[in-house]
């Protein structure tokens, strides 16, 4: 999965989670549960939709890899090629 569908799919969870929000103005460094005004059980909520949508595991002590738009997106990306590199004991 490249870049642009993780950026849809975040951007759709976030707008699940936060309807009134215009996330087309969201600063992409920003913490989104600041600039969203979403609180921690949004964000869990957050972590666990984009898990269920794109098959990944989240650990708790990544999560604030996933603070901002950017930083969720670099880690989702890192973590979805792990997943399609070949296993070197294969």
């Amino acid at each position: 999965m490249s870049t642009p569908p993780i950026e849809t799919t975040i951007l759709e969870e976030l707008g699940n989670i936060a309807p009134e929000a215009d996330l087309s103005s969201l600063d992409r460094r920003a913490d989104l549960r600041e600039a969203l005004d979403i609180d921690s059980m949004d964000f869990l909520n957050l972590v666990a939709a984009l898990h269920k949508r794109l098959g990944i595991d989240i650990p708790e002590l990544d999560y604030p890899q996933m603070f901002t738009l950017d930083g969720a997106l670099a880690y989702l990306g890192r973590r979805i090629g792990r997943q399609l590199e070949p296993d070197p004991r294969a």
